[in-house]
């Protein structure tokens, strides 16, 4: 029997305190990615340590004070994932931290085993990527956060939107073989947000052996440990999902399904709902 590949956010009242969901490496069935969402009311502190991690903490919503290395910044403000780019803090491993809501916050923590002495970093709406990918009803916009050439260890990050009734992760691909520079072995995790929270979308996972496709909604989280998974969004309900992945390279090298690969070379002209939310005018210039 495959282990589980979908899980569920516990619920939380606005603006009080706690974990929306925390996928561990023994929960995923992988070695590395440990993933959460904690929510932090407004004045509510959290004090933590990177231990033998890297990690990249993603704003997903608020405004935050974050306390390390002898430094101090303010990150935010984010309306949501659908009200601005991202703003996120990346934190080597032995880093102590502290992070204290200015307003009510949500934040995406992602880690990986480490041991690089690398240097924490503060990554703006501006230090992000803007891509439009595919074309047609298959056209998403990319948000890179953490990038193959940024410098961490293995953390690779990167926001997606897709506009409702379109395809995402297409065609489809798979990690999970390293063969560079083809492909490369890739842990990744979704975790899906909606514009509307009764939104829901499809995901499907398949491979040698295995098929299947899974209904997601707002707050859920996919465990994508090998074979292909393209998503599609429901018609009228607009699609965020926060990619986090991790292997023994830092590169996001994957294999198409060869039967849909051609579809790459001939995508039409780009859906015009996309972006579906604006870039730094700074992004946008340098673009064009």
């Amino acid at each position: 029997m495959r282990q589980k590949l979908l899980f569920r956010s516990d619920p939380l009242a606005p603006g009080a305190a706690g974990t929306r969901i925390n996928i561990t490496p023994k929960k995923a069935g992988w070695e590395l990615i440990r993933f959460g969402v904690r929510q932090l009311p407004a004045g509510g502190t959290w004090k933590g340590a990177t231990g033998g991690s890297e990690m990249c903490l993603v704003l997903l919503s608020g405004t935050f004070r974050a306390t390390f290395a002898r430094q101090e910044a303010l990150l935010g403000p984010r309306a949501g994932v659908f009200g601005g780019y991202p703003f996120a803090l990346y934190l080597p491993a032995g880093s102590d931290f502290r992070i204290t809501a200015e307003e009510p916050c949500e934040l995406a923590e992602c880690r990986v085993p480490s041991t690089a002495p690398l240097a924490p970093r503060v990554i703006g709406p501006e230090d992000c990527g803007f891509e439009i990918r595919g074309g047609g009803n298959a056209t998403r916009q990319i948000v890179d956060i953490i990038r193959p050439d940024f410098p961490a260890d293995r953390l690779l990050i990167c926001e997606v939107y897709t506009p409702s009734g379109n395809w995402s992760s297409y065609p489809p691909h798979k990690h999970d073989v390293d063969d560079p520079p083809k492909e490369v072995d890739l842990e990744e995790i979704y975790y899906f947000r909606f514009r509307d929270p009764a939104a829901y979308g499809f995901q499907r996972l398949y491979g040698p052996g295995h098929d299947e496709t899974l209904t997601v909604e707002d707050g859920d989280v996919v465990v994508v440990r090998d074979g292909y998974h393209p998503f599609v969004s429901a018609y009228g309900y607009d699609a965020y999902y926060l990619n986090v992945l991790a292997g023994s390279r830092r590169s996001m090298a994957a294999s198409d399904d060869p039967r849909y690969a051609g579809f790459r070379s001939s995508w039409p002209p780009a859906d015009p709902r996309v972006p579906l939310v604006q870039p730094p005018p700074a992004l946008r210039a340098r673009r064009a």
